[in-house]
């Protein structure tokens, strides 16, 4: 390898792309064209950066596996930034197998890293958590241990387990400080604000009040009745009821908790389970139905007790009761939310994260659209939209979900 290939690599290792592309930008040849496709994604292009790498694993010999692996990775880099999550997983896997196989280590743990965030954007934590575990963090130079304790957090506090994503994200903030990247420092920075900023709202009765992730967890841990609506599950500390299949009954037990210790009006439930603005006999023997199918699935946690006016929640030892609700709570929040991390998103890449059909997608989005909410740029496939971050919240609790009315 000459002198002015290394120098480009050490300063993309630095995060200096524009002193990369001094020494390589006119050359042809493929380690030039792998480096001007990393540099062109560090400065943010990653159309140019796609094309480059592409041309420099076509430009690579049969024989120049290794090398042809490593651009596989950036290309899933780029694609995991883009929020392509539709790109090929298979295909980081097998770059991956051949990086270990050949003795590089430093780059097949950075493709493991990938794949778990991406695991991590799709919800998929316990197999993120499987390949992070295969991982020795030990050995790593100070930036990838950075982006494999930036793992350890994301994990941790999907998890809730604040302590541990503290902790995790101290060490990434001393990696990334030895690393000297300031881009790195910058996403440390941002991971521990989702740690002080409110992740949810709690309602107890009536009363609301924004909660941060480590109230959260302690929350959890209490001997509450919680109405999770990031999960769509009535729970008490180890027992869960789920309800996400049974959206009317969700929307009965929501209603019941946020009035708790008080009684709920039937028209008002009739209201909030079936949106009837005029409540006749059908709406009321239908809510007669629902509430005794709700009483049946919330037997081990609490009673429902009828009122002279409607319904009542009465847990089943002394306790509170609460809601443990969305920081922001409209029509196509949970879109909303993704968005909220500033990145610009495919629907195929949104429809795989929220579990939803992408038509459905498409239709939240055309109609935030409507509303001034997101905004797009590009078209087919190469569309993406965004919307600048929401002040204030973090999206930490999101969880794949269904989306409403989808």
């Amino acid at each position: 390898m000459d002198s002015l290939i290394t120098a480009a690599g050490l300063a993309l290792a630095a995060g200096n792309p524009l002193a990369a592309l001094d020494r390589v930008a006119l050359r042809e040849d493929a380690p030039a064209l792998a480096l001007r496709g990393i540099a062109m994604a560090q400065l943010g292009d990653l159309d140019r950066a796609k094309i480059l790498l592409r041309r420099a694993v076509r430009a690579f010999g049969p024989k120049e596996a290794v090398a042809r692996a490593r651009c596989v990775v950036a290309e899933a880099e780029i694609a995991l930034v883009s929020r392509d999550l539709g790109w090929p997983a298979k295909a980081l896997d097998a770059a991956r197998a051949t990086l270990e196989k050949h003795g590089d280590r430093l780059n097949a743990a950075h493709a493991g890293h990938l794949k778990v965030r991406r695991l991590l954007l799709i919800g998929r934590l316990d197999e993120a958590e499987d390949v992070l575990a295969g991982l020795d963090p030990a050995p790593l130079p100070p930036a990838s241990r950075a982006a494999h304790e930036l793992a350890v957090a994301g994990i941790a506090m999907r998890r809730l387990k604040t302590k541990a994503a503290r902790a995790a994200l101290e060490w990434a903030r001393h990696a990334a400080r030895r690393a000297g990247i300031p881009g790195l420092v910058a996403e440390v920075d941002t991971a521990f604000l989702s740690l002080e900023t409110p992740a949810a709202r709690l309602i107890v009765a009536g009363e609301a009040r924004p909660l941060l992730l480590e109230e959260v967890e302690a929350l959890a841990a209490s001997p509450a009745l919680v109405v999770d609506t990031f999960r769509y599950v009535v729970r008490k500390q180890e027992t869960t009821v789920s309800l996400a299949t049974r959206p009317v009954l969700f929307a009965l037990a929501r209603a019941l908790a946020e009035t708790w210790p008080a009684d709920v009006p039937r028209a008002t439930l009739i209201a909030r389970a079936f949106g009837g603005r005029h409540v006749d006999e059908s709406h009321r023997a239908r809510l007669r139905v629902e509430i005794g199918r709700l009483r049946a699935e919330l037997r081990p946690l609490a009673g429902i007790e009828a009122t002279s006016q409607g319904f009542a929640l009465a847990p089943r030892q002394a306790g509170v009761v609460a809601v443990l609700a969305r920081p922001i709570e409209e029509r196509h929040a949970v879109v909303l939310a993704f968005l909220a991390d500033g990145e610009a998103w495919a629907s195929s890449a949104l429809a795989l994260a929220l579990g939803a059909g992408q038509r459905s997608v498409q239709r939240a989005l055309e109609q935030l659209a409507e509303a001034g909410k997101v905004q797009s740029f590009g078209h087919g496939r190469a569309r993406r939209w965004m919307t600048p971050p929401v002040a204030g919240f973090t999206t930490t609790l999101l969880l794949p979900a269904p989306l409403p009315n989808g």
